[in-house]
């Protein structure tokens, strides 16, 4: 039998922008417990995407994590001594997690610049519909695509 699972811990939006969806994304940044060096690094590259780009970084990262933000995915199911990878919609906060997740690893595969650059880029190439998260997406919708034939076994 499972046990009960655990409450949801209700986190506050952050100060700069007052937003949830930052808030979230800044503690994924975050190693260590050190909060301070995340929002840094988030902050920073804010400034760094409105330098460039010449529009509100924000609207850059709803666009990243929008565009990043995958709509089904595979998950194995054990069926008679067989597993199978069934397609399955991904709920909205575990799509907007993955997204932030692929968002912050293709960042941090990007080599040379300090983290606030690379994540500056990655956020701008995911908003354009590029980069690595994208792919990374892709490959998802992919594989939920080619075993669409089991997803009778949802």
């Amino acid at each position: 039998m499972r046990r009960r699972r655990p409450e949801k811990r209700t986190i506050l939006p952050d100060p700069v922008y007052n937003d949830l969806a930052v808030a979230k994304f800044v503690n994924y940044i975050m190693k260590k417990g050190k909060k301070g060096i995340a929002e840094k690094i988030f902050y920073s590259s804010m400034d760094s995407i409105k330098q460039r780009t010449k529009t509100d970084g924000l609207k850059i990262f709803q666009k990243a994590v929008e565009s990043a933000s995958p709509s089904v995915e595979v998950k194995s199911r054990r069926i008679g001594g067989a597993t199978y990878q069934v397609p399955i919609e991904v709920p909205r906060n575990r799509s907007f997690y993955l997204a932030s997740l692929w968002i912050i690893n293709a960042a941090k595969a990007r080599s040379g610049k300090p983290m606030s650059e690379r994540l500056a880029s990655e956020l701008i190439s995911a908003a354009n519909n590029e980069g690595g998260a994208i792919k990374k997406k892709e490959d998802t919708h992919r594989m939920a695509e080619a075993n669409k034939a089991f997803a009778h076994f949802r």
